[in-house]
């Protein structure tokens, strides 16, 4: 009788060893959905999947200010002279926007990208399209190639108010005719390290727009080194501010993980190994049962 409980205890115990060789536990898995950085109020705002391995700037300097509570991106037009709200990237005009980003030497692999927009006078997404190319240096330039996407296809999973208002300072508050939408582009790419460059198009349905609106920062008029292309991707030339004549950069943010991020598996026996720790608790076995 000893001898079948045992033989049933090593029966479960090489099963449990078999299943466990089946799994392994993945460090930096892309499976947990992250928040948009948005309104405290907002929490209950998912879209893109994923953990954020890039932000390329901020759009909110005002959180809380605006029309219902909603944060606020606030163009310092009094205080600075800056007089662009957004920039024009519609198909249908041609016009394209570009913004760089640095894969650190582990590389990255990119599951989504989320990029913001309007159309004036809307208050829900009107987005229909976003289609990307992703660069391996400055778009159209001599040596640059294009190694993700294209300038038909449209990539958007998801779009949402992203419960960001695009005011001016002396409208902050008051105005909510510019209320900015969140697109989710799904990519799917590993990329080594290296500079890169995205370069996307939208598409909307309202009247106005769609206008992309620049990295803001508090006392800040220079805020990066976008581009932007009036003829559908041929040429590109250095998006500025119209009241500062200043240099801007466009916010978006990278879902993803590293490339170095590796798998730890369940430690596990052989065959031969098995065999052997089997032969070992039968002899042991056969010592307890003559007891």
């Amino acid at each position: 009788m000893k001898f079948k409980i045992f033989l049933i205890a090593i029966v479960l115990f090489f099963s449990g060893i078999l299943a466990a060789q089946s799994q392994d536990n993945a460090s930096q898995i892309v499976t947990t959905k992250h928040l948009t950085p948005l309104p405290e109020i907002q929490h209950s705002l998912k879209l893109a999947s994923g953990i954020i391995i890039y932000d390329n700037g901020p759009l909110v300097n005002s959180p809380g200010t605006g029309v219902g509570g909603m944060d606020e991106s606030v163009l310092q037009k009094t205080s600075l002279g800056m007089d662009t709200l957004g920039f024009g990237h519609q198909v249908s005009t041609g016009y394209r926007v570009a913004d760089d980003f640095v894969v650190p030497a582990a590389g990255w692999n990119i599951g989504q990208i989320e990029f913001f927009a309007y159309e004036t006078g809307e208050t829900a997404s009107t987005i229909t399209l976003v289609n990307l190319q992703i660069w391996d240096g400055p778009p159209g330039q001599s040596g640059s190639q294009v190694v993700f996407g294209d300038t038909v296809t449209n990539i958007m999973s998801q779009t949402a108010p992203a419960n960001i208002l695009r005011v001016t300072e002396t409208d902050s508050g008051a105005d909510n005719s510019r209320q900015i939408a969140v697109s989710v582009v799904d990519v799917n790419i590993n990329l080594p390290a290296g500079t890169y460059w995205l370069d996307w198009q939208s598409e909307g349905s309202g009247n106005s727009g769609l206008w992309a609106p620049p990295i803001t920062m508090t006392g800040n008029t220079t805020t990066g080194n976008a581009v932007r292309s009036s003829d559908n991707g041929v040429t590109y030339e250095p998006i500025e501010d119209s009241g500062t004549l200043t240099p801007q950069g466009l916010p978006f943010i990278i879902y993803g993980q590293s490339s170095g991020a590796t798998a730890t598996s369940v430690p596990s026996l052989n065959f031969w190994g098995i065999l052997v720790l089997l032969l070992l608790l039968v002899i042991f076995s056969q010592q307890y049962l003559r007891q």
